[in-house]
């Protein structure tokens, strides 16, 4: 054999490792997120639960329950495991019905947080400007909860159990936590631009919230 068949070869079995479709050579470790290794699929991928996340959430207090769906959707996808939309939409029905009271109250502390702001900007309020940063500062720690908790969700221990585990998550992981904060500020900024590109927006965040807790740190 030619050394061009063989390096011909050799690429074809590295492409079929990193893909998941072929085997894993003896002297290298199999890939952490076999499934994220086709990037342009990955990137399709990232499409297909915005737009998912966004058909679901189109009610606003269902949002909680599309990221939990999207978020566990995109886990089973990186990892290569079966990541068929059938188990989106039963991650969906397992979600609905408790995350609606999680969404209505999430939808009523956005509204009074965004009314404490336009009422500082009015100049009718003493100390307005604090009053200002204190509304945007609870945003971003809604915005932070609100992914933090679709990351944590799973069908066995319902809503309380996630919530619940915010804070210990957060302390856990602070770096982890200011990177999904810069992940909610992305969305709102490039929704605000140009509120289609909420779409692609949220796919990112979901990725990002799957990848930011299995990162790997430098004291690990």
């Amino acid at each position: 054999m030619s050394d061009r068949d063989e390096r011909r070869r050799e690429k074809t079995a590295r492409r079929g490792e990193l893909s998941g479709a072929g085997p894993v050579r003896e002297e290298r470790a199999p890939a952490r997120f076999p499934g994220a290794s086709a990037k342009f699929a990955l990137f399709g991928e990232v499409l297909t639960v915005g737009l998912l996340i966004t058909l679901v959430g189109l009610l606003i207090i269902t949002l909680p329950t599309a990221l939990v769906a999207g978020v566990r959707h995109m886990r089973r996808f990186v990892a290569a495991d079966d990541s068929n939309l059938r188990l989106f939409w039963a991650d969906v029905r397992a979600a609905l019905v408790p995350g609606l009271v999680v969404g209505v109250a999430t939808l009523a502390v956005t509204l009074l947080l965004l009314l404490d702001i336009d009422l500082a900007r009015s100049g009718y309020l003493p100390g307005g400007a604090l009053v200002e940063i204190v509304g945007w500062a609870g945003l971003a720690a809604l915005a932070v909860a609100l992914l933090v908790v679709a990351s944590a969700w799973m069908p066995e221990t319902g809503w309380r159990a996630a919530i619940r585990a915010v804070p210990a998550i957060v302390a856990a992981d602070v770096a982890g936590a200011l990177y999904v904060l810069a992940t909610a500020v992305f969305v709102g900024v490039v929704t605000w631009a140009l509120p289609p590109l909420f779409i692609p927006a949220i796919g990112c965040a979901v990725l990002a919230v799957v990848a930011i807790p299995v990162r790997r740190r430098r004291d690990a």
